[in-house]
């Protein structure tokens, strides 16, 4: 049997059951796991499952799951750890609805594949789903290992296509209602219910931070393709500014924090795969390797003003310039796995998007005034990077890094060498950095 798992999230990962079904999974036939969404794959690295979970692309969860249809797999597994048993069964539906829609419904061989949700395993209220009514010997056997009920997908589709409805008639904010006259006339006037939502939670579209719900009915609604209102919810225009255009039936929405664990992060040395089959985090923050930058004569930085840019393709620079208090952190906590430090550029307007997060030694968070981050930001941009996303600095090496010696003593003093050279084009980039700010404020703080 030919068993596609697709893992979605951090939660799922954190919990520990992701490597519990998986290994489950595995007596039953030939498994093939991918991680859909982005955040869940720094829980894969701080987990050690990059070896068993495919983290090597950027992928929605309902693309993940059309790449198992296309492969011919016998069943695909969804698993998720949702903030509540609404959010995951609604999750779960979009996620199905998105895959098939993307795919031939005429080919018989793919209505012939079993999806299955586990959902919440551990969880009074986890379960167990089969999208297209096929119930498998397997789930049965899942139900009985991690005891779980068995739902039918039906009552689940029924329960969201009524919440939907009832969606028109809700009032929202005392007097406020989603009404035809909501929505301009364009025929590409939408709206999005966003279901199992708290008040005081973060907005995420894409991974950007466009708002904070204050119900829990909360609806989003675009015009020409743009997010232009927030039902049940308090808009956060910069953050509408960087989402930029989409598609609201496919984009990605979450409520909450991004990851709620408080994990024990691994530390790697520029994606080095010793360091990734390494299991101790102390002796891989330790172990420094000749990256190839440096051996290029070489400083490679990043610039990063999106957070839900593809970050993890980054683990090859030397330096990041952050730009937002959200992407600083979110960006800083996954570059911290890679050891590179970087350059924050804030105004102090954090929203709580993971529970804890991190930063690496010799870092810089320059704190502005409000809504002057984005201001420095943009000035950085075009005359440090030129309107490029990477740029390389030349390093000064004055010896052959090419001529490999097996000395550990003479290998240990060119690390040293390159690290002090590195560490000096750091701090001369910093000033540079540094003279645009005082070219346009004098009043920042810089916490190091």
């Amino acid at each position: 049997m030919k068993i596609g798992i697709v893992v979605h999230g951090p939660n799922i990962i954190d919990s520990g059951h992701a490597l519990k079904i998986i290994n489950f999974l595995e007596n039953f036939g030939e498994v093939s796991c991918i991680l859909g969404g982005t955040m869940g794959r720094t829980a894969v690295i701080d987990a050690y499952l990059e070896n068993k979970i495919d983290i090597s692309t950027k992928r929605l969860p309902s693309e993940s799951l059309s790449s198992f249809v296309n492969k011919g797999m016998d069943v695909i597994f969804l698993l998720n750890y949702g903030k509540s048993s609404i959010t995951g069964h609604t999750f779960g539906y979009k996620v199905i609805n998105n895959a098939l829609s993307n795919l031939n419904k005429n080919n018989q061989d793919n209505k012939n594949i079993s999806i299955i949700q586990i959902e919440r395993p551990g969880e009074d209220d986890g379960s167990i789903i089969s999208w297209n009514g096929k119930e498998l010997d397997l789930s049965k056997k899942l139900s009985k290992f991690l005891n779980l009920s068995i739902l039918n997908s039906k009552s689940i589709k029924n329960k969201y296509i009524e919440r939907e409805s009832n969606g028109l008639k809700l009032e929202y904010n005392k007097d406020k209602k989603i009404t035809d006259k909501n929505l301009s006339e364009s025929k590409d006037s939408k709206v999005r219910y966003i279901h199992g939502v708290s008040p005081n939670e973060n907005i995420f579209v894409n991974g950007v931070v466009i708002g904070k719900s204050n119900s829990e009915f909360l609806s989003l609604i675009s015009k020409n393709g743009k997010i232009v209102d927030i039902i049940g919810g308090i808009i956060k225009p910069h953050g509408l500014e960087k989402l930029g255009n989409i598609d609201i039936d496919k984009v990605v929405v979450k409520t909450g924090l991004l990851r709620r664990s408080k994990p024990k992060p691994r530390i790697i040395n520029n994606g080095s795969e010793k360091n990734l089959e390494e299991h101790n985090v102390n002796e891989d923050k330790k172990n420094i390797n000749l990256n190839n930058n440096l051996k290029n004569n070489t400083l490679k930085i990043a610039f990063i003003d999106h957070a839900a840019e593809d970050i993890y393709n980054l683990k090859d620079c030397d330096l990041a310039i952050t730009v937002g208090d959200d992407t600083t952190l979110i960006a800083s906590d996954i570059l911290y796995r890679f050891n590179i430090p970087i350059i924050g550029i804030t105004d102090g307007d954090l929203d709580k998007v993971l529970e804890s997060g991190y930063i690496t030694e010799n870092s810089s968070i320059i704190e502005l005034k409000s809504g002057f981050d984005d201001i420095v930001g943009k000035s950085i941009f075009k005359e440090i990077f030129k309107s490029k996303d990477c740029i390389n600095l030349d390093i000064a090496i004055d010896m052959d890094l090419n001529n490999h010696n097996d000395n550990n003593k003479v290998l240990q003093m060119n690390i040293e060498y390159l690290n002090k050279l590195k560490n000096e084009k750091i701090e001369d980039f910093k000033n540079e950095v540094l003279k645009i700010v005082n070219n346009i404020t004098s009043q920042y703080i810089i916490k190091e």
